[in-house]
């Protein structure tokens, strides 16, 4: 598959050929559902937590005795139907992250590729570089290149003053190439790369 690549100026610098292998594979809804639904489990802090009956701070002692009041039977009043007792089977600390084999998640990651450049919404880049680091001048140059909503993903290190430039536009994230993950792809519109950026991801996916 060849792409044309421009510069940020909107200017032409040619072509480059994107291997099929990773840019042309059918899209499979259901893997991308099981790799995002993936990295939101791992991303959860799974502190979440409410007090159980020997948590609760309160007295061990039989509120009533057991026979000749009329009343229901109580042990404690720490239990859950009194005001201030425990939560019965309440949230408890814990991970939600779960497995999922790492060829599923090298072919999500195809997928999520392939997706955006059937989409028509993949646009390479000769390189994401900034000659100073300011977010306006940035967002002229993105607005011509109808780039309001993107993720640029560049080759291992970001050239610090697009980086910069790019922080304070809320609809922009730029990641090195180790970072691209299928979630970040999905969340935005256009799916920026520069050729050092392919060159990584064609690497490590082929």
């Amino acid at each position: 598959m060849k792409i044309d690549v421009i510069t940020i100026d909107a200017q032409s610098a040619g072509s480059i050929e994107l291997a099929d292998e990773v840019f042309g594979v059918a899209v499979r809804p259901d893997i991308l559902v099981r790799m995002v639904n993936y990295q939101l489990a791992r991303r959860r802090a799974g502190t979440h937590k409410t007090k159980q009956v020997g948590e609760v701070s309160g007295t061990t002692k039989k509120p009533f005795k057991q026979k000749g009041t009329g009343r229901a039977r109580q042990g404690s009043l720490r239990s859950a139907q009194f005001r201030g007792g425990g939560v019965i089977f309440g949230p408890v600390v814990r991970s939600h992250a779960f497995d999922l084999n790492k060829k599923v998640r090298a072919l999500a990651l195809r997928i999520a590729l392939s997706a955006k450049a059937a989409e028509g919404n993949l646009v390479v880049l000769d390189k994401a570089a900034m000659p100073s680091p300011k977010t306006k001048e940035l967002a002229a140059k993105l607005a011509k290149l109808d780039l309001a909503n993107a993720l640029v993903i560049d080759g291992v290190t970001l050239d610090t003053n697009f980086a910069l430039a790019s922080r304070n536009l809320p609809f922009v994230d730029v990641l090195p190439q180790q970072g691209a993950n299928v979630y970040d792809i999905l969340r935005r519109n256009k799916l920026v790369l520069t050729k050092d950026a392919v060159e990584a991801l064609e690497a490590r996916l082929k």
